[in-house]
């Protein structure tokens, strides 16, 4: 007899055991090649070719979106919620950022990591030393880029657009979103020369379990670079 009450998994024989772990082995090797396959799928997405000029604040002052992805092919871009009238960065967003495992292996494999922020440099370069971080980060203050990324929500400058659904189909569905404010996200873009293209964007739960570099690197055309993939 155990002698606390609290909640638990059955109690069972070993045989009895083993029986179910291979039954949810078998539904873990289906996840993961139903995961490969959308891995594919998503690095066969076409990408749009961005034709407008966004404008940021890093370290060396003023930079263009071509400029995030340090000479490199693949550009991943974290959307970090942080108002310009904020003294402190979202306490999600900073969850996550302190979640991030090492990423030295995304430019061994063509691609940056970025964050994007609409607050003024100024406050992002102090909480980014007050938590110690040392990833690139970049003020998108005064651009669109923010509104037209739908992870700034402000109807009088952009309709109102989140996780691919207009403010009619959220309506429609009853859906919780934000009138107006900053919302999150993480998009991958991809350059050719200097011409740069957007290829993805997630946003909401999306985003949670992208903290490692082989998960960020699923969300890129090229993929994790590794011969079991079906890439290019």
């Amino acid at each position: 007899m155990l002698k606390h009450q609290i909640a638990h998994p059955a109690i069972v024989g070993r045989d009895e055991w083993l029986t179910a772990r291979k039954t949810l082995l078998e539904h873990e090797k289906e996840y993961t090649k139903q995961r490969d396959r959308i891995n594919a799928e998503r690095r066969r997405l076409p990408m749009v070719r961005l034709e407008k000029e966004y404008t940021f604040t890093g370290q060396n002052g003023s930079v263009k979106l071509v400029d995030l992805f340090d000479g490199r092919t693949q550009l991943i871009i974290y959307h970090f919620m942080f108002d310009p009238e904020w003294d402190k960065g979202c306490m999600g967003c900073t969850g996550f950022v302190d979640a991030l495992g090492d990423l030295s292996m995304l430019p061994d494999r063509d691609t940056s990591f970025a964050i994007v922020s609409r607050a003024p440099f100024p406050k992002l370069q102090a909480y980014k030393t007050l938590k110690g971080w040392n990833l690139p980060w970049y003020s998108s203050f005064g651009s669109d880029f923010n509104y037209d990324f739908h992870v700034t929500v402000d109807e009088s400058i952009a309709p109102i657009e989140y996780n691919y659904r207009t403010k009619a189909e959220m309506d429609r569905d009853r859906a919780f979103y934000i009138t107006q404010g900053e919302a999150h996200g993480l998009s991958v873009f991809f350059r050719i020369d200097q011409a740069v293209f957007h290829t993805y964007t997630t946003y909401a739960r999306g985003v949670e379990s992208l903290t490692d570099a082989y998960s960020l690197l699923d969300r890129t055309p090229y993929g994790r670079q590794e011969d079991f993939e079906d890439s290019f």
